[in-house]
């Protein structure tokens, strides 16, 4: 068919493209005009605090508070001997006469120490912080960090002669190695 051919058949009438729907809308980036140099290292900041997770609380305890806590599936006696001080402290950290970011990546690397070193009962010495001007903000904090580790299965206040009110017991999950160990000396008593 040649081009003439085709003008023949349209006629005399005007030829009208077709007209379509955009496909695709075009909107302006609602970015414009931010810092994204800024906006790069506020992501930054983030990913590190998913990594240390822990955060100041906003409701302070009394001096005098007791502080316990025990997660879903930890034995009864198990949590009484922690409370009564009946483990053999592995490990302790002094948080006194430290400011509230020193002690928050003190006790965030202590964990993850303990842990590491298989420690099964560990001592973290706060103080009540009585007479102060924000009295218990350390204690207030150890109480609002201990929960957010997953390794943390109960916690408890000292008895006396460990601190009393300004000291806590920390009993932390079994490494798979003392899981074993503990299976292996049972089987051997029954023997």
């Amino acid at each position: 068919m040649q081009d003439d051919d085709f003008s023949k058949l349209l006629g005399d009438d005007e030829v009208l493209p077709i007209k379509t729907e955009r496909r695709v809308n075009l909107v302006v980036p609602k970015d414009v005009g931010v810092d994204k140099e800024a906006r790069r290292l506020a992501a930054q900041e983030l990913a590190a605090a998913k990594d240390d997770p822990l955060s100041v609380p906003q409701d302070l305890l009394d001096p005098y508070d007791v502080l316990s806590y025990q997660k879903p599936g930890v034995q009864n006696g198990v949590f009484r001997n922690l409370r009564l001080g009946k483990y053999d402290i592995d490990a302790r950290l002094d948080l006194h006469q430290l400011k509230i970011e020193e002690a928050r990546k003190s006790v965030y690397q202590f964990i993850k120490d303990c842990v590491e070193s298989d420690v099964r009962c560990a001592l973290i010495t706060h103080g009540k912080g009585a007479g102060r001007e924000t009295p218990a903000l350390l204690k207030s904090c150890v109480n609002h960090w201990l929960p957010q580790f997953e390794e943390v299965l109960a916690f408890h206040t000292a008895q006396r002669h460990h601190g009393s009110y300004g000291a806590t017991y920390v009993l932390l999950r079994k490494s798979d190695k003392k899981k074993q160990e503990t299976k292996d000396r049972h089987q051997r008593k029954r023997s």
